[in-house]
């Protein structure tokens, strides 16, 4: 007769612990997968972090000042290389910061740890843009040396003495209803909204110690591309031929 000690019940020893070494083992590769997820994790949010700072970011449209051409939640993607290696041109479409007294006072609104790690994360990884508020967004009409006017006799604006037709203006839109005769200092721009109507740009804000004008040094970049939504997905243009008759100061 076979004795029951010649067999190995299910609660061995030797069982017992090879089934240590199993939960050991999987539980290591848990780990190890852990690691990896973290380091990638880590290395993507580092280079999102570096990308965002120095090349390319994202921001969203707040208003309607630059209609037809940006629609409001429009995300645009912006050159911060822009005027940093290269510079601006007449018509770029350009973010730029608050040159003091523009967007008024601006109070951040009171998020919860929770939100505020969680807007902060999806920021850095270009999902969102919560600074879009604190920024502006128009197209360039004058650079430094230029004396921009308004108007001729036909109703355009002028651009050291020459007519401009701006064809990225609704049809039918006149160039500005507020009258202008101004210089625009060196390293400097005089920007205006795509819609006149409704676009509170250097026109109107004359009478601030910037004189309505804006800094080179407070432009994050030059946007160039809208990539949401997926309808209005486009490449900006610079319309080129709108300012190609325009000579220098």
């Amino acid at each position: 007769m076979t004795q029951l000690g010649q067999f190995e019940s299910p609660q061995s020893p030797k069982l017992r612990r090879k089934g240590r070494r199993w939960r050991r083992f999987r539980k290591n590769i848990f780990v190890s997968f852990l690691i990896d997820l973290i380091v990638i994790a880590g290395t993507a949010l580092v280079l999102s972090l570096l990308i965002k700072t120095f090349l390319i970011r994202t921001f969203f449209i707040p208003s309607g000042s630059m209609l037809e051409t940006l629609q409001i939640d429009d995300r645009i993607i912006v050159n911060k290389l822009i005027p940093g290696l290269s510079p601006i041109q007449h018509g770029d479409v350009v973010v730029f910061k608050d040159p003091g007294g523009w967007l008024g006072d601006y109070e951040a609104p009171a998020l919860d740890p929770i939100t505020a790690t969680t807007d902060w994360i999806l920021s850095a990884f270009g999902i969102t843009a919560p600074d879009s508020a604190q920024h502006l967004v128009k197209r360039v009409i004058g650079i430094g040396g230029d004396r921009v006017i308004c108007c001729d006799a036909d109703g355009k604006i002028t651009i050291n003495g020459t007519p401009i037709t701006e064809t990225y203006l609704e049809p039918g839109k006149e160039p500005s209803s507020v009258e202008f005769d101004v210089t625009v200092p060196e390293n400097s721009y005089w920007m205006m909204g795509d819609n006149r109507d409704n676009s509170a740009d250097s026109r109107f804000h004359m009478e601030l110690p910037s004189k309505g004008f804006v800094s080179n040094d407070i432009v994050d970049g030059k946007a160039f591309a809208i990539t949401w939504p997926f309808s209005n997905a486009s490449w900006l243009d610079n319309y080129p031929d709108v300012f190609k008759n325009v000579p220098k100061p």
